[in-house]
């Protein structure tokens, strides 16, 4: 009872040391499973582990061939959770470079560290290209850490970040496959019956997810199942389908579950965000569990084949010749600059997909007397630990080393996407700047995205946001719902992570009604709130722009503004076009020759000084001379 609870508990405290010091969770789960484990035995008197998985006779956590069945289990569900963030539409969308690194790049990483395992380890070709199958995913939960306090270019961090999620369940599926031939044979030459064996595997794998996919999204749809009981109805339904499939094809229940999650991953399913919430959430747990495990189960000689020069030749060849030649050969005739290639081929960081399904595999062909399946695990672990540990303690200099460190944070986040910030949106990026828009409302959403704004449909009051790595670039922020609350909650939350070169937020009707109320963080006017701006858009759906003389013709124009119901300012444009956001201090600005004030509203006329004037003028001009 005392080392179950102390997995729970280690698991925990490791992904939130995780998340304190912002690296992937496996790194600090898997060092605490060999301490526990296999390390340990070199310091306790009697040479045993602290954390013993196997039952021995005398200690350990699953007796017989339990631990195999739980570790199943949970790389099922894990699984699962990986097919449903895999959406068809995702992957058109998300451009050329990406496509062929999930299809080109694979084949090349594949065939690649197939061959270099071969020959560096003399293996089977059969084992040599399962641990290449293996060693194919990134994974999100790897990339986001690494990569989220490194401001990058949009496209870089885009590319690494689709990467990483398109290549989970997609690596996960040929891993599958591959082990699934070598199941077929068992040991035997791969004559026409193992084959037979193997196109059962692959028939039940798919039939059975696909069928029961369709089974529990009508369940859904119909609202057959209760709302309260459809999360832990579907894990029911998972495992029912991996042990199912399973017995009629013997190691398919994997691939039943990979599909079934990709299929419903495509569905247009009520509750779908919910669902993967619910998962992701008892993923973390087992991921908790599961790594300290198998971990802890690696005996001494194990870290013995991750540590010596043979496998350092595999890591140094994998990371510094095969990973540059997929992403090379992927981004031939891509917009993408030489220095923005060597940077993604830099950072590729193995993840929890590659490590949890190695230790499985390794423990069921190691069962079965295939020949080198003991080396599967400790080299997985091995490129895991190393490519993680590598890309986290060097992504940041190497981005500066290779130029594709962004200096200038000058990207602007919206929150809110009504007609009045895309309105405004609209003309940020046609003064080129990046602009994302994020709110909740998927109409709005759906309308930036057809003007060609970069949108994202999320809760503010979630933590998913600070996750996106495509929001490095980001270093102001505006808060522009009709919500008071909403604003003040984004800026008390996003303020300091999105906001480094400032954070602002519409007034709310009481600091409008009062001035001696005016925030710190107002934007654009204090005697505007968001349903004068939003009316004002209605009425002149356009963004203006004046020339300013001087500081003081500026203030002027302020003057009017507050005036004139009709006229709110916006930003101040420098003679570089460079734009300064205008504050509800908006007096506060620095004003200097050629510059403009944008503003939203009516027109504001130019009229030139009448003949009399100037002869006025020039007279008072003699006098002060004289």
């Amino acid at each position: 009872m005392v080392e179950l609870a102390g997995i729970i508990i280690l698991g925990i405290m490791a992904q939130w040391v995780a998340w304190k010091f912002k690296i992937p969770a496996i790194l600090p789960l898997i060092l605490i499973g060999l301490a526990v484990g296999p390390v340990a035995t070199l310091f306790t008197e009697d040479g045993q582990k602290i954390i013993e998985p196997i039952w021995n006779g005398e200690s350990g956590l699953f007796p017989g061939e339990s631990l195999f069945y739980f570790v199943s289990l949970a790389i099922g569900i894990i699984l699962f959770e990986g097919g449903l963030t895999l959406r068809k539409g995702e992957i058109l969308n998300v451009g050329p470079v990406i496509v062929k690194l999930i299809t080109i790049a694979v084949v090349v990483t594949f065939i690649g560290a197939g061959i270099a395992a071969y020959l560096i380890f003399d293996l089977s070709w059969q084992i040599s290209f399962l641990f290449a199958a293996l060693i194919i995913v990134t994974g999100p939960t790897v990339i986001t850490p690494i990569l989220r306090n490194i401001p990058l270019k949009k496209d870089v961090s885009a590319i690494l970040k689709w990467e990483g999620i398109l290549i989970d369940p997609i690596g996960a599926l040929v891993a599958v496959l591959v082990f699934e031939f070598i199941s077929a044979g068992e040991g035997r030459e791969y004559t026409a019956t193992a084959m037979v064996d193997f196109g059962k595997i692959v028939l039940f794998g798919f039939t059975f997810g696909f069928t029961f996919a369709h089974a529990l999204a009508f369940s859904i749809r119909k609202n057959i199942v209760p709302h309260y009981l459809m999360n832990v109805f579907t894990l029911a339904s998972v495992l029912g389908v991996f042990v199912l499939s399973d017995q009629f094809a013997h190691e398919s229940g994997l691939l039943a579950v990979v599909v079934m999650g990709m299929v419903m991953g495509n569905m247009k399913l009520p509750n779908l965000k919910e669902l993967l919430y619910f998962k992701e959430s008892l993923s973390v747990l087992l991921i908790s569990i599961l790594f300290i495990l198998l971990a802890a189960n690696m005996n001494i000689q194990d870290l013995y084949l991750m540590f010596n020069i043979n496998a350092l030749i595999l890591f140094a060849v994998i990371v510094f010749v095969i990973r540059p030649l997929g992403v090379f050969v992927s981004s031939i005739n891509s917009s993408l600059k030489f220095n923005e290639k060597l940077f993604i081929s830099w950072v590729g960081p193995r993840g929890i997909v590659a490590a949890g399904i190695a230790s499985l595999f390794g423990i069921k062909l190691a069962s079965q007397g295939v020949e080198g399946a003991e080396y599967i695990t400790p080299l997985v672990f091995m490129i895991v630990l190393g490519t993680v540990l590598l890309n986290a303690t060097t992504a940041r200099l190497f981005a500066q080393l290779v130029g594709v460190f962004l200096k200038n944070s000058s990207g602007i986040l919206i929150i809110g996407a009504s007609s009045m910030p895309r309105l405004i949106a609209a003309y940020l990026k046609k003064n080129n700047r990046h602009v994302v828009l994020v709110d909740n409302n998927g109409s709005n959403i759906n309308k930036a995205r057809e003007m060609g704004i970069d949108a994202i449909q999320e809760n503010v009051y979630s933590d998913d946001l600070l996750n996106n790595i495509e929001l490095n670039d980001i270093g102001y922020l505006m808060a522009m719902t009709s919500s008071s609350e909403v604003n003040q909650n984004a800026i008390k939350k996003f303020g300091k992570h999105f906001g480094e070169n400032g954070f602002f937020r519409v007034v709310s009707p009481e600091e409008m009604q009062d001035p001696e109320r005016n925030p710190k963080e107002g934007l654009f006017s204090q005697t505007d709130d968001y349903v004068k701006l939003t009316n004002l858009v209605r009425r002149y759906p356009s963004i203006n722009e004046i020339n300013l003389n001087s500081k003081e013709h500026y203030e002027g124009l302020i003057e009017i503004t507050k005036t004139e119901g009709d006229i709110i300012p916006l930003f101040v444009k420098n003679n570089e076009g460079d734009l300064s956001i205008i504050p509800s201090n908006s007096m506060d600005v620095e004003i200097d020759e050629d510059y403009k004030l944008v503003y939203l509203g009516k027109e504001i006329e130019v009229s030139e000084p009448s003949e009399e004037v100037e002869h006025e003028e020039s007279l008072k001009d003699e006098e002060k001379e004289d």
